[in-house]
């Protein structure tokens, strides 16, 4: 029975993403790149250019204009790999086996949004609430029905975080044992076992391998079991708490997790590293620094792209949701009652959801700061979403020039229904609160899930690329920047 809520959410999730998924039948924003790309991993073992007319002929099964010659490509490939195990399936030709994988993968997010919630506040309903949200909203569902990056990497970031929180729950009840022969040991115990934190590397490592932005979240995971393993080391009375967690048991975590994700990086290489076709690829040199001086392109072409788009959207944007991205927009005569028809794919998540959300992270900032002041502890429901937004969010804000879009907070997204989640536990009244506050509070509750699902329903069309009155398309751009 305990399984019957995180079924249905999932369950739910699967549908929306799953629905229709080859509509359109056309390559759409940049799967330009990842479905070609994905299908000369799977035939070459690395991206090989293509000749002229290629996305037309493929849309028809036709992948005669692949060539040998290597393309230089600017993201690492197991995203790609994932891709092509559904081209595979289905064949070069499916718009749907394009999209397969980042469909699955962002139904699984669902379930690990609801393992991740569950983990930090230990209640069913909680987590309910944050899967519910996020399979219903519409930027993880827009992200989940195309063959892009960014679903793949919010996937296994997810599991990384929910790896880690798994360590946090083995690791630091056998840090805080005490000894009953030392009331203040000078030095804590040093935990090897940890299986957990080895299962974050792999998937943080694979998240490095989808894009690179999955580093920053690898980083920020790993100061977090540091400044967790000191605060579990000061509630057993070390007294060198500090320097104890960092200088003793700080080597031994580095050790589990960051080789750990460097392998897992390198594995994703293989199809590269294992044939000579590949761009900066020669079969007289030395692999690893081919290897390396072609990360150093890919690290030049990140960092000097400043390219125009008319949906670029700076990171100081997002928040406001100035410049949602749209992915395909298709003008149908006819098919939806009138005269005047249109299809759009516009990757807008659903405003009450974001707008509330990021009200929410607003006020478990609050709750931390004053945590802090107060010198309470502030339990991890309040800062592990923190975390997640800071790691997926704040190293955007480093790049304002970069060409950057409004659709990458789908990496961030499920941290803000988690935050609005735990913030609705608080709208919702303690259990020791009088009896008219929890009914009161539980009512708004209940009243901001039917309209968000309301509001789900309303833009749902406009999500999927369904052929809708031009009218009615029109009343779904709240602000200038959504058309």
């Amino acid at each position: 029975m305990r399984w019957l809520p995180p079924l249905l959410v999932t369950l739910l999730a699967a549908v929306l993403r799953l629905t229709n998924l080859g509509h359109p039948h056309a390559i759409m924003f940049d799967e330009t790149y990842y479905v070609k790309d994905a299908w000369s991993l799977w035939v070459n073992g690395y991206e090989a250019t293509w000749g002229e007319g290629a996305n037309e002929e493929l849309l028809n099964g036709d992948t005669g204009a692949l060539g040998s010659e290597g393309s230089f490509v600017v993201h690492p490939p197991l995203g790609k790999w994932i891709i092509a195990l559904g081209m595979a399936a289905f064949g070069p030709g499916s718009s749907a086996g394009w999209r397969i994988s980042t469909a699955i993968l962002g139904t699984l997010s669902v379930l690990v949004v609801y393992l991740i919630t569950r983990e930090l506040t230990r209640s069913r309903v909680i987590a309910t609430v944050a899967g519910y949200l996020l399979a219903i909203d519409g930027l993880s569902i827009v992200l989940s029905r195309i063959a892009l990056l960014d679903g793949i990497l919010t996937f296994f970031v997810l599991l990384g975080f929910l790896f880690v929180l798994y360590d946090r729950r083995r690791a630091i009840p056998f840090v805080e044992r005490r000894d009953p022969l030392d009331d203040e040991p000078a030095l804590g115990r040093l935990l090897w076992r940890r299986p957990w934190l080895i299962a974050a590397g792999v998937a943080l490592g694979a998240a490095s391998a989808v894009k690179w932005s999955g580093l920053y979240v690898l980083a920020g995971l790993g100061i977090y079991v540091v400044v967790t393993d000191a605060l579990a080391r000061r509630r057993a009375g070390v007294v060198f708490w500090p320097t104890d967690a960092a200088f003793r048991q700080g080597p031994i975590s580095f050790l589990l997790l960051v080789p750990t994700a460097l392998l897992t990086y390198q594995i994703s290489w293989s199809g590269w590293m294992a044939t000579s076709g590949g761009y900066g690829r020669t079969s007289g040199g030395n692999p690893l620094v081919e290897l390396w001086k072609y990360h150093e392109s890919m690290y030049g072409f990140h960092v000097e792209l400043h390219a125009a788009h008319p949906y670029a959207s700076p990171a100081w944007q997002w928040p406001m949701l100035l410049r949602p991205t749209a992915i395909w927009v298709g003008n149908e005569q006819g098919g939806c009652g009138t005269d005047h028809c249109i299809a759009v794919i516009s990757a807008v998540p659903n405003p009450l959801i974001w707008f509330a959300g990021m009200a929410a992270v607003l006020y478990l900032l609050y709750r931390f700061v004053r945590g802090l002041i107060d010198r309470r502890t502030v339990g991890p429901s309040f800062t592990v979403p923190l975390i997640g937004i800071a790691v997926t969010y704040v190293p955007w804000l480093l790049y304002p020039e970069r060409t950057i879009f409004q659709f990458y907070t789908v990496v961030m997204v499920p941290f803000v229904v988690i935050a609005l989640a735990v913030a609705l536990r608080s709208l919702a009244g303690a259990p020791d609160a009088p009896l008219a506050r929890r009914q009161a509070g539980q009512r708004t509750v209940v009243v901001f899930l039917v309209i968000a699902t309301l509001v789900s329903a309303f833009f749902y069309p406009v999500w999927t690329g369904t052929s809708v009155p031009y009218d009615f398309w029109l009343v779904h751009n709240w602000m200038p920047g959504w058309i």
